[in-house]
């Protein structure tokens, strides 16, 4: 059976996204690294809409915790692989470049571009031998333009970004594909700090848009639909940067 394994998926973004691709009829394999009781209300959302849904605790930005966790999953699946991954799991300690701590600066990339190489790495093989598979990873309108007092984070996206393009050239012959989706100003956790008036401003929307909005756009990326769609970035901002 082909599963899917979204990263950072008890709230905001990734919640929605695990939803989505339940209801496509996925299995859904819900990962997180602390919030466990959020994890687990997304799974029962998931499994009373019919679907089927696992929890997967693990820090994407620790190498060795992401190899025990897809060990110890394989083993209790032996005939089962992962087939679509989406790796949304990030974090942001925004600052000004001058009077950011060497933390801040290593914890965003950790989490969001090597918890990406480290975890796409041990899911590929598996991929490759089914010759089909479906990456979508999250990056952000940060890594295509920039934003001042997000230069961990953007440089983060960014990387992230150029690592789509290159990793989705050395697997489409497999038929597997590599896509990234880049959220605007979206409605989460992550953007109910900042003054919403403000931004409303500056998209050309005139709003800021929805998790539901971006899940859709992954959804399609892991759809066998889009299986002539590779190296692609999708943003998803209302206009505010193309």
């Amino acid at each position: 059976m082909k599963y899917a394994l979204v990263t950072g998926a008890s709230r905001g973004i990734g919640k929605a996204i695990a939803l989505e691709l339940a209801s496509q009829g996925l299995p859904v394999i819900i990962n997180y690294k602390s919030n466990e009781q959020a994890a687990r209300l997304v799974a029962d959302e998931i499994t009373a809409g019919g679907g089927k849904a696992e929890l997967l605790p693990f820090d994407v930005a620790d190498p060795k915790a992401v190899e025990a966790a897809v060990e110890s999953w394989s083993n209790a699946h032996p005939d089962d692989y992962v087939g679509v991954l989406v790796n949304n799991a990030g974090i942001r300690h925004d600052n000004l470049m001058i009077f950011m701590p060497n933390e801040d600066w290593h914890s965003v990339l950790d989490t969001t571009l090597n918890g990406f190489f480290y975890l796409t790495r041990r899911l590929l093989q598996n991929m490759l031998m089914h010759r089909g598979g479906r990456i979508i990873n999250v990056a952000s309108l940060s890594g295509l333009k920039g934003l001042p007092g997000q230069v961990n984070y953007s440089a983060a996206k960014a990387a992230l970004i150029g690592a789509t393009k290159a990793l989705a050239q050395e697997v489409a012959q497999r038929k597997v594909t590599v896509n990234a989706v880049a959220p605007g100003f979206i409605e989460t956790d992550m953007t109910k700090d900042l003054n919403q008036d403000d931004i409303k401003k500056l998209v050309p929307a005139g709003r800021l848009g929805t998790a539901d909005e971006v899940a859709a756009a992954v959804g399609f990326l892991a759809s066998d639909r889009a299986g002539y769609i590779t190296g692609e970035v999708i943003s998803i901002n209302g206009g505010l940067y193309t």
